[in-house]
């Protein structure tokens, strides 16, 4: 098993974290915060848009599984990446589009897939997901872990 790690933001953290779950080769995936410049962030002060963090989850999975760019397909069909600071009914740059990568092969993998997918025009309007080296993770308070299925919600 050769595991690895990268970290995605999509908007709220519950909706992505399920999406990801249900990946056959993902082997953890933790919602949590990273982005900002204060350390221990919280989500009230996440929220309150006053830390510059990012509502993101930590994806750990197996590529003998499940390959990159099957994420990557993953992270662009689960959300809209050309609105800025908006998915849906959430706003606030917390909830911006992002990849943070942990290696130069996923960093060329994320710019090779966001370029293809501006090629394709599938959207019309630009793609405005930022592709950055992965900064300090925070986990998100228990709560926020595994959000949906804690619920009862089924999801995909």
């Amino acid at each position: 098993m050769s595991t690895h790690k990268i970290i995605f933001g999509a908007g709220c953290f519950w909706g992505v974290e399920a999406t990801f779950r249900s990946n056959k080769g993902v082997t953890n995936v933790t919602c949590g915060y990273s982005g900002g410049h204060i350390a221990n962030p919280t989500y009230t002060a996440v929220c309150a848009g006053t830390t510059g963090h990012i509502e993101v989850v930590l994806v750990e999975y197996d590529d003998d599984e499940i390959s990159l760019e099957a994420l990557l397909n993953e992270f662009w069909n689960c959300h809209d990446p050309t609105t800025q600071d908006r998915q849906g009914p959430d706003i606030g740059e917390q909830y911006r589009s992002i990849i943070f990568y942990f290696t130069p092969e996923q960093e060329r993998s994320a710019r090779e897939s966001k370029d293809r997918l501006e090629i394709s025009r599938r959207w019309q309007d630009p793609i405005v997901t930022q592709i950055l080296p992965a900064s300090q993770f925070y986990d998100a308070e228990e709560y926020h872990q595994n959000y949906f299925a804690k619920r009862g919600v089924m999801f995909k």
